[in-house]
């Protein structure tokens, strides 16, 4: 018999086996196990899903970043045109940027400009300027009051949008203000806070914002701030719609990403710039990010926008509903087995039936763990696509996973057994690192095992470059992570080789260029090119060596790495045989690769002092110029034998082309200052007087004229002669040649410029004609001519003539005007010899012949332009005038000849003319005058001389008369010649009745056979 516990424990087994207790023990059971597996698969699912949100956020970032610095490098691009050249016109920029092709390269950028600093006094004349270069609506804008001035002078593409904002002054708006001063003091790129474009005319409105890089006038320094707001000549910027920037970014996988750009740290609706979505629903998931361009920040909130479940949630849900539904199943199987031991039948038949449902559970629960192993292979493919190399370790020395892009950087073969033991793969990175021994000690346990790793700990994230034997540079990021419930690390590689490349190259470009725009020699510059080379290569040993002026021996030029006795010995070799691998790379005019010294037959003649010297490989690229000509060469060492890399080619090309922009330049500086010489020569020994002027302060009292509304520039300096006089005494004399002090009398041998004043070209009664070069010059003329007069340093006063010449490209500043003067007083003098001796009788002193008739034919001019005006012509003769050369000689006819001249003076108006036009044959032209007129001056003429007795030089006195004959000029007949024969005719009438008379032809006896002589008396 049983006993009663035994009793008691078998009721309880029966109770608990009973239809109604085990079937509900059962199904608690299962789900809980189900519960259980749910909550699991529930958490991958999140975990997928946030690790896709985060690469998505990171690829956006990334790709946002990039964007940006690329725009810096673009603005780096034309602060390099601006370096380069002493002034940048509208159509080198327009040319520059055309061939940068904006809109293709460079998505949602709307520009590239140039803005001038322009101060408050300047500003008018900036406009002038701007506008005489064929804009003539320009002006800046807005207008206000401020010390200084930022209007856009060139934007390209300079099309009807950008047109809104040419000569926009970006200082009158705060932010834009801020942005400049930033870049100008600091001297490196800047973006301002959000503003609204000038450009902006799109609907809906877009926020923009600009970045800008200053540009300083060189070679003024700018190390310190002082000295870089000394310098500051203008800025280059990029006008951007933040809409534009953000279009196409991030590709497919940003579609699902609501993206908020807010200017600054705060999360804020004031400082909302960009909302890809701006009606959002609900968001699964949400972070913030900010990055910093230009030494700006942008706060980014990202989030995820609701999208289709992923399979990782489905098979939770799977789970969910294939185990609440075991779990029933097995509740309602053991109620049925239960209930079979009642129904032992029944049961059987059922447990056949459950069976079944129970193999269709185990089919449904392979097909999930099927779904699961192609999610994985997803994600491996997700993984492996990545641009980023990827490795996972546990913490603990063990390596759990990588993508393909890892194993391509760091060349992991095939047949390396990483994935048992961790350590090799570590030791394999370790031994491609150009220091091992001071980088990451990856082979280390404990170096791996980091303290204070803990459940819930995450690893701090790290960042670090790693330099590679290969001369690739590679960035290492390290960051926690929860593989399930154990702790993790992540490690991503990414090769940033080229970006190192570019940077190292544009310092070393900047330094070069640096030294060329101040002159520095040109070893100097060598020695520069070769240490930016061998900067982030140590194992690098560099030289270049140049050709000799014949092309036939290599000169070293700088070769600091190398010993002394090594550059001494290859210093001056000829290069015919080609001997070296430099002496092949300018023979065969290409790169000559010599992996081993040692074994090379070109290095024959050189081996023993290689050796010495410790190198072991050799390559080297010729230096070409522009015009193909091979300059020197351009050559790497190492200490070992190798062969190079592409980095290491890449970086050849670089250092040659480096080398040959130094030494054309330096060759064109040293041309540049022969030819200096040479004209400074020819200055100094010009035959002609040179003078060297400066009218930039003259210029800027001229503008002032212009901004007091004085349009007649001319008329105004006519009728201000004081003004005229302020003017000249700001043009400054700054240089004299020899020529120049020799002919003001200035001391032999001295040039003290503070005694030269304008008084030297124009003196005060040439200020009329240097008031005529003033007005020339201020309306862009180049060129401008006269003759005047100037005073010399002891007080005399000479002719001159004078050209100025304005310099080409100081028009608009008039800063160096060069002034040539010729003395031209002895000159003048002579002319003036020869003129009274061409119009002048040698006895008389009256006009001659020819000199009347010229008169004459001006009168017949002016009488032919005024009918109404008349004239008179009268011709004289002496009487018996042969009879007094006959009875008292020549000599005494020419004294009566000089005293009858000096009778007709004292008769003379001051618009008469007299002249001797034969032997004793003289005329007198009277303008104005009538005939009858003409008659009472003949007859007066005619008494004077009758009672003035002629005194001989050996004192006898003769009593000599005259005869006169009048002819009126004016009317129908104004002709000077028709006139003179009548005046004859009625000469001959005078000699006929009688001499010692005056007669009187009229124009009616030009008629023929009608003479109409009147004495008068």
């Amino acid at each position: 018999m049983l006993t009663n516990p035994q009793a008691r424990l078998r009721r309880l087994l029966q109770d608990l086996l009973s239809p109604a207790i085990l079937p509900a023990l059962v199904l608690s059971g299962c789900l809980g196990v189900t519960a259980v597996l749910w909550h699991s698969a529930t958490a991958d699912a999140e975990q997928d899903a946030q690790a896709d949100f985060d690469g998505r956020v990171r690829e956006l970032v990334n790709n946002l970043d990039q964007r940006m610095q690329t725009y810096v490098q673009v603005l780096y691009g034309v602060q390099g045109l601006f370096t380069s050249s002493q002034h940048v016109d509208r159509d080198e920029f327009e040319t520059y940027l055309t061939g940068q092709d904006l809109d293709h390269h460079f998505p949602g950028i709307h520009g590239v400009g140039y803005m001038q600093l322009i101060g408050t006094h300047q500003l008018d004349e900036h406009e002038a300027i701007v506008r005489r270069s064929g804009y003539p609506s320009y002006h800046v804008f807005p207008r206000s009051a401020r010390p200084w001035h930022a209007p856009i002078v060139y934007l390209e593409p300079f099309n009807e949008n950008n047109r809104l904002a040419f000569g926009f002054d970006a200082a009158s708006e705060p932010s834009r203000r801020a942005a400049l001063e930033q870049a100008r003091d600091s001297g490196q790129p800047a973006m301002s806070a959000k503003v609204r474009l000038v450009q902006e005319a799109g609907t809906p409105e877009q926020v923009g914002f600009l970045m800008v890089l200053p540009l300083y006038n060189h070679p003024q320094p700018t190390h310190t701030l002082a000295q870089r707001r000394a310098a500051i000549s203008g800025w280059v910027f990029a006008p951007f719609r933040t809409g534009d920037l953000m279009a196409g970014l991030g590709g497919p996988r940003a579609a699902a990403l609501d993206v908020e750009i807010y200017d600054g740290d705060a999360v804020s609706p004031e400082a909302l710039m960009y909302d890809s979505v701006s009606n959002a629903g609900a968001k699964l998931r949400s972070t913030l990010q900010q990055i910093s361009t230009a030494n700006h920040r942008w706060t980014l909130r990202i989030s995820m926008l609701p999208v289709p479940a992923s399979a990782r949630s489905d098979k939770a849900q799977q789970i969910a509903a294939a185990g609440i539904a075991l779990s029933m199943l097995l509740a309602w199987l053991t109620w049925l087995l239960a209930r079979g031991r009642v129904r032992a039948r029944e049961g059987l038949e059922r447990s056949h039936a459950l069976a079944e449902e129970l193999k269709e559970g185990q089919a449904t629960l392979m097909v999930m763990a099927d779904s699961a192993q192609r999610s994985q292979a997803v994600l491996r493919s997700i993984l492996d696509s990545t641009i980023d190399g990827i490795l996972v370790d546990n913490l603990r020395g063990t390596v759990l996973n990588s993508n393909r892009r890892f194993r391509e950087l760091w060349n992991v073969p095939e047949q390396l057994d990483w994935q048992s033991d961790g350590a090799v793969l570590m030791t394999h990175m370790c031994a491609q690192l150009r220091h091992p021994e001071c980088g990451l000690r990856l082979d280390e346990p404990a170096q791996l095992t980091l303290p204070g790793v803990q459940r819930g700990t995450p690893v701090e994230e790290e960042h670090e470059v790693l330099h590679l034997k290969d001369g690739r540079v590679i960035e290492k990021t390290t960051r926690g992570l929860h593989l399930g419930s154990e702790p993790a690390r992540i490690w991503s590689f990414r090769d940033i080789t080229e970006r190192t490349r570019i940077e190292q190259r544009e310092q070393t470009r900047r330094h070069v260029l640096e030294l060329l725009a101040t002159g520095a020699p040109l070893q100097t510059i060598l020695e520069s090119v070769v240490q930016g080379v061998e900067a982030d290569n140590e194992e690098m040993l560099c030289s270049i060596l140049l050709l000799d002026e014949h092309g036939e021996h290599l000169l070293v030029g700088a070769a600091p790495s190398l010993p002394a006795f090594f550059n001494a010995a290859i210093h001056g070799k000829a290069i015919n045989s080609g001997v070296g691998a430099c002496g092949q790379a300018i023979l065969t005019r290409s790169r000559v690769i010599v992996e081993d010294i040692r074994s090379a037959p070109s290095w024959a003649e050189y081996r023993d002092l290689a050796m010495q010297a410790r190198l072991g490989s050799c390559w080297s690229d010729p230096i070409v110029s522009t015009s193909g000509t091979v300059l020197g060469t351009f050559a790497i060492y190492h200490r070992d034998a190798r062969l190079p890399s592409l980095a290491n080619i890449a970086l050849i090309e670089q250092g040659s082309r480096l080398a040959g922009i130094a030494i054309e330049q330096a060759q064109a500086a040293v041309a540049l200052r022969a030819g200096e010489a040479r004209f400074r020569s020819l200055y100094d020994h010009a035959p002609v007087a040179l003078w060297e002027q400066d009218w930039s302060a003259l210029r800027s009292a001229l503008a002032e004229f212009e901004l007091s509304g004085i349009d007649d520039l001319a008329a105004y300096l006519q009728a201000n002669p004081s003004q005229l006089r302020r003017l000249a005494s700001l043009v400054r004399i700054m240089d004299v040649n020899a020529a120049a002090l020799e002919q003001v009398a200035a001391p032999p041998g001295r040039k003290d410029l503070g005694r030269l004043t304008l008084a030297q070209n124009f003196d005060a009664a040439a200020m009329p004609n240097f008031a005529r070069a003033v007005t020339a010059l201020a309306q862009g003329q180049h060129f401008f001519a006269c003759e005047g007069s100037f005073e010399r340093l002891d007080g005399v006063a000479r002719l001159n003539e004078l050209t100025l010449l304005v310099m080409p490209g100081h028009t608009h500043s008039l800063d160096f005007v060069i002034v040539s003067t010729l003395d031209i007083t002895e000159r003048r003098r002579m002319d003036d010899e020869l003129r009274v001796l061409a119009t002048t009788d040698f006895l008389t002193g009256l006009p001659n012949r020819r000199e009347f008739m010229g008169r004459l034919q001006e009168e017949e001019g002016r009488l032919q332009r005024d009918i109404g005006a008349c004239a008179a012509v009268l011709l004289l003769d002496i009487d018996h005038f042969k009879r007094i050369n006959d009875e008292y000689g020549h000599a005494a006819g020419d004294a009566v000849l000089r005293q009858l001249a000096d009778l007709m003076r004292e008769g003379q108006r001051k618009i008469d003319m007299l002249g001797r036009i034969g032997g004793e044959e003289f005329a007198v032209l009277l303008p104005g005058t009538d005939l009858d007129a003409a008659a009472v001056f003949g007859e007066r003429l005619r008494q004077r001389v009758a009672q003035t007795p002629m005194q001989l030089d050996d004192g006898l006195t003769l009593d000599i008369t005259i005869s006169i004959g009048i002819a009126a000029m004016g009317g129908k007949t104004p002709g000077g010649d028709p006139a003179l024969i009548r005046a004859d005719q009625a000469l001959y009438c005078a000699k006929r009745g009688g001499r010692n008379r005056v007669e009187l032809m009229d124009v009616e006896a030009d008629r023929p056979g009608l003479q109409v002589p009147a004495a008068s008396g």
